[in-house]
């Protein structure tokens, strides 16, 4: 579970990270709010996690899979692979991660 909960903890803050940047750079208040409130979520999780709290994996995974669906859609429309395939490609690691943590 530790390992989970860290990966969780280094996407969480990356996810964060990605949004005040998505700011500081295009002024995006869209990318900062979605980055922030995501990241904080993961973050969150995956403290849950290092403590030993499972309960948090399927919202943790849902979490991820909706930054999946919405950063996969914007990356096939724009063909951008920066940030949209990138946080897409990262989610889709981190759901397959955590379907395997939720099988047991």
């Amino acid at each position: 579970m530790q390992t989970t909960a860290m990966i969780v903890l280094v996407y969480g803050t990356l996810v964060l990270l990605g949004g005040v940047l998505g700011f500081a750079r295009a002024r995006s208040r869209p990318s900062l709010f979605a980055g922030v409130g995501f990241g904080l979520a993961l973050l969150i999780s995956g403290a849950m996690l290092w403590q030993g709290n499972a309960r948090v994996l399927p919202g943790t995974t849902a979490l991820a899979g909706v930054l999946l669906i919405v950063m996969g859609v914007r990356f096939a429309r724009t063909k951008k692979f920066m940030p949209a395939g990138m946080v897409a490609l990262m989610s889709l690691i981190v759901v397959i991660i955590l379907i395997r943590a939720l099988r047991g």
